[in-house]
């Protein structure tokens, strides 16, 4: 069998991140408990303008990172458009598929390229850690199979998708998995958390790499840790940083939905590849 490759996409901009660490855990965790042989390969998207060519990898997955979401005019702006239309148009016309998983930045650009609904910036940063509802195909998803619902994942974004437009959904075949959680008494509209692409391309608006160790460090920055108090109040800011290790919160996230997606691409290239040698 050939060699698994995987392309780490850095959107950070030459920011320090704990969640593209984090990533890299995850990717390097599936790499020594293959049996197959997998590669890994770091690209700088936006900083050093370097985006993978899809024909050299199998799996790509495009972390979060700071800024506006939407096109500012720069060269890699326009390669990473490309990059998802060649993933996205490769998979509809050839038989070894490409995976791909988009988080956070990386979700809000995915959803702006192919006009899925409003992505605008929040009335105020958001970071912390969120009760994540699964929709009515969000339970169905076995991407989130051993989380209760709502489960838990750390949010930090300054920007937000909704207002999601449900026709272009179904035209597309996509479905929304994940919302933000109901809050009755807040006049808002609910944000679009995770996007099923397509069977080989999935999105989240949360980071489900983030571990208790790196929410922490975030917390050492004052900007995070006062987005947390104006959100959820002193008492629960204090609340979950006692909590922030429970099994059943985001060290189970972490756990469960990147490295379910590496298993589901490995097992897909897999059968790709049996049957290509039984041609």
């Amino acid at each position: 069998m050939k060699d698994i490759r995987i392309a780490l996409l850095d959107m950070n901009n030459n920011h320090v991140n704990q969640g593209f660490r984090n990533i890299k855990e995850i990717s390097e965790a599936f790499r020594q408990n293959s049996e197959e042989n997998v590669s890994i390969e770091v690209f700088d998207v936006r900083y050093k303008d370097e985006i993978p060519d899809i024909r050299d990898f199998d799996i790509f997955i495009s972390s979060g990172g700071p800024g506006n979401p939407h096109k500012e005019g720069l060269d890699w702006e326009i390669k990473y458009s490309d990059f998802l239309d060649a993933v996205y148009n490769h998979n509809k016309e050839k038989e070894d598929k490409k995976y791909l998983f988009l988080i956070c930045h990386s979700f809000q650009i995915g959803s702006i390229h192919w006009n899925l609904g409003n992505v605008c910036p929040r009335k105020s940063y958001s970071f912390g850690v969120m009760p994540i509802h699964k929709t009515e195909e969000g339970e169905r998803e076995f991407l989130f199979k051993n989380l209760s619902n709502p489960f838990y994942g750390v949010d930090s974004r300054a920007f937000q998708f909704i207002e999601p437009d449900h026709d272009r959904f179904e035209e597309l075949g996509m479905k929304i998995v994940a919302i933000e959680k109901f809050r009755p008494h807040i006049n808002l509209e609910r944000a679009v958390m995770a996007v099923r692409f397509s069977e080989e391309i999935f999105g989240t608006q949360f980071h489900p790499e983030a571990d208790p160790a790196s929410m922490l460090e975030n917390l050492k920055d004052e900007k995070n840790r006062a987005a947390m108090i104006e959100n959820f109040g002193r008492e629960k800011y204090l609340e979950t940083l006692d909590r922030i290790d429970d099994e059943d919160k985001i060290v189970l996230t972490r756990a469960q939905i990147l490295p379910a997606f590496l298993q589901f691409a490995k097992k897909k290239y897999s059968e790709e590849n049996r049957c290509n040698c039984l041609k």
